[in-house]
């Protein structure tokens, strides 16, 4: 996933939890990743999207 692809999550409020400790740093807590992936298992396509 590129950066920018990151960054359009992050401003629609679908990606992972972030931290913002500067202006133009942005971190990802491996927790906050592995239960936003955990969020987006699908079993069909079929699902309505969140």
């Amino acid at each position: 996933m590129s950066k920018g692809q990151l960054a359009q999550l992050r401003f629609t409020g679908k990606g992972p939890k972030f931290l913002k400790p500067t202006p133009r740093t942005v971190l990802y807590r491996k927790g906050d990743i592995d239960a936003w992936l955990d969020g987006s298992v699908r079993t069909t396509t079929a699902e309505a999207s969140r």
